[in-house]
């Protein structure tokens, strides 16, 4: 077993960077998807000296592959959200406590004791199928908050439900759902943090997050949209407070990779592809090069600016090929 105490108790870059490298010869040694990964790459795991060496896993190999590195069953299978043309991707969490841990204590890192909050979730995509990280994070929040709730369509009763609570309140909605409540409404809103998370979900057509930001603000008369930033195959999630900068929890990192050769990072300020280092996927693959596009700053936080398109993908067709 990894010593997960020390991942949740990380408190500056040499402590990251030696548990990283821990964590990697474990994962290197335990899951079998990312061992033949690097065996096929030609990685030998003794050579590897720092982070910024360490290979990251394609994240399409969730698709296609368990990514598991437990002795036991999984307690819990997340999957992502898929078109009917589209394969989804499987996370299985051997001890869903990490999931928790790491989720409740970020969420608390950035906005301070939850008993304080009221959080309403509005998921409707989310909420239609099984297996849902996002709603197993949500559901979790709203009873550590012990006030909001999940809604789907039901606008009018979420808008009530609202202004007849006199705390603090979190609107957690999925972006097509948040345009909806919008320009149905325009409802402005008092002592609320509105964060938008998931896209559009084939609803809409994709909108710049500046214009999407600009619309919402207008709409619910706020300063700032907030946003979250997570995956099925992540345990831990980043969180944007305004200005599409999003910051990470001290066990997780971003770097930027070469979108033409995935085995090349990037300097601060350049536009690459997302690769990110999540330490609470202690039983899967920490590892991951996503299919996000975006810049990481000299503060470490980052910005997402887009996905990959089929003639970004040059270099990253050589990971899975």
């Amino acid at each position: 077993m990894f010593p997960t105490d020390d991942i949740f108790a990380i408190r500056s870059d040499e402590e990251f960077r030696r548990i990283a490298l821990e964590l990697f010869r474990y994962q290197a040694e335990h899951c079998r998807v990312y061992a033949e990964y690097l065996q096929l790459i030609g990685c030998d795991v003794e050579m590897v000296a720092d982070v910024e060496q360490i290979p990251m896993l394609p994240i399409e190999l969730f698709k296609s592959c368990d990514v598991y590195g437990a002795d036991t069953p999984p307690q819990i299978v997340f999957t992502s959200s898929a078109t009917t043309s589209m394969i989804s991707s499987r996370h299985a969490v051997a001890d869903v406590a990490l999931y928790e841990r790491s989720f409740l204590q970020a969420f608390e890192q950035f906005y301070g004791d939850m008993g304080q909050w009221s959080l309403y979730a509005l998921l409707p995509s989310y909420l239609q199928r099984k297996g849902s990280s996002l709603i197993y994070m949500a559901d979790r929040l709203i009873r550590e908050c012990g006030s909001g709730g999940f809604y789907l369509d039901e606008y009018e009763k979420l808008l009530a439900d609202m202004a007849a609570d006199t705390k603090p309140k979190i609107l957690l909605g999925v972006t097509y759902a948040l345009l909806d409540l919008a320009e149905q409404y325009a409802p402005k809103l008092e002592n609320t943090v509105v964060m938008e998370t998931g896209g559009m979900k084939g609803h809409r057509m994709e909108l710049p997050k500046t214009e999407l930001h600009a619309i919402l603000c207008e709409a619910f008369g706020v300063e700032q949209i907030h946003s979250e930033y997570g995956m099925a195959e992540l345990l831990s999630q980043a969180y944007s407070k305004g200005n599409g900068r999003f910051a990470t929890p001290p066990w997780m990192r971003v770097l930027i990779r070469d979108v033409n050769n995935p085995f090349a990072r990037l300097p601060i300020g350049s536009r690459g592809a997302i690769d990110i280092i999540d330490l609470a996927n202690v039983y899967s693959c920490s590892f991951i090069a996503t299919q996000d596009v975006g810049q990481r700053f000299a503060d470490g936080e980052f910005a997402v600016e887009g996905r990959l398109t089929a003639a970004d993908i040059r270099g990253c067709n050589l990971l899975v090929q």
